[in-house]
């Protein structure tokens, strides 16, 4: 059930979390929220390609409902630091929608397993 062009979506989407710490200022609020959403963000592909790896429909949709979990905790950062003005709204936009993409396919994928295991 590999899908390359996911794969190569959720890497694109840990670069530009990447580039969007690097961009954040330096201050004490802008790290701490920005190193939150850094951990999760990057770790969306990295779980959806243990996933491909996964030993049993259970195992695969447990892995893919983590990259869902951090997928949801990036939308929670990415809204504080809009909330908080720590970031160009606009420019936060982006990413913001890019989160919620990759939100609806991940559940589309996990709610399509579990109904053919069942």
């Amino acid at each position: 059930m590999v899908n390359e062009d996911l794969r190569v979506r959720t890497k694109d989407f840990a670069i530009r979390i990447v580039r969007l710490f690097a961009a954040l200022p330096k201050t004490t609020e802008a790290q701490v929220l920005g190193k939150q959403v850094l951990r999760c963000g990057t770790s969306v592909g990295a779980q959806y390609r243990e996933a491909q790896h996964a030993k049993s429909d259970a195992d695969f949709i447990s892995k893919i409902e983590g990259s869902l979990q951090e997928l949801e905790e990036t939308a929670y950062w990415l809204e504080l630091i809009d909330v908080l003005n720590i970031f160009n709204s606009e420019k936060l936009q982006p990413i913001r929608q890019e989160t919620k993409e990759l939100i609806a396919i991940f559940v589309t994928i996990a709610k399509k397993v579990k109904e053919l295991k069942n």
